[in-house]
């Protein structure tokens, strides 16, 4: 999806109500490498959900060393029955060697594999930009980034789970 998220947009046009139920509960999943950007994420999606009536109480944080452990724990919470939705944070950066486009998309795949074969959908503010070097404009322009693109994951996770409340039921005969 190239197009930016936009959830007012969204529901202007299919009228989704935006409040989830009260027992929602969300799953985040987030790499402590770069902790100090990827934390203005998980904050700012913390944020968001409250704002739309999804109290702190009702989303769990798991912290994961790096992107490429994300996969493996969003399997397992999916796999728990335990969570509406679950939203992955992360910050690949290219160190220089042609690994990150590896992890990059090891981690996009598993997590798209995670939603397909759980049916519990799974969200990404895993960010990959193409340059990052550790000075001040770039370490300030990631930040303010990972706060707004917070924001968005959790505008699209409660759209979501509000359009697929809406979907009927599917049975599959085996």
């Amino acid at each position: 999806m190239n197009q930016p998220y936009s959830p007012a947009h969204t529901r202007r046009e299919v009228d989704i109500p935006t409040s989830p139920s009260s027992g929602t509960r969300i799953a985040i999943v987030a790499a402590s490498w770069h902790q100090d950007i990827v934390g203005q994420s998980t904050r700012a999606i913390v944020a968001e959900l409250a704002r739309n009536g999804v109290p702190a109480t009702q989303v769990d944080q798991f912290d994961v060393p790096g992107a490429f452990e994300i996969p493996l724990h969003a399997r397992r919470l999916a796999q728990s029955g335990r969570y509406d939705a679950i939203i992955a944070c992360g910050f690949i950066v290219n160190g220089g060697i042609y690994r990150h486009e590896f992890v990059t998309s090891a981690v996009i795949d598993g997590l798209m594999r995670i939603q397909l074969d759980s049916d519990v959908p799974v969200f990404s503010a895993v960010l990959t930009p193409r340059d990052f070097h550790e000075h001040d404009d770039h370490l300030r322009f990631f930040t303010d980034h990972f706060v707004k693109k917070g924001t968005e994951v959790a505008q699209a996770c409660l759209a979501t789970l509000q359009s697929l409340n809406a979907l009927p039921l599917v049975h599959h005969q085996q």
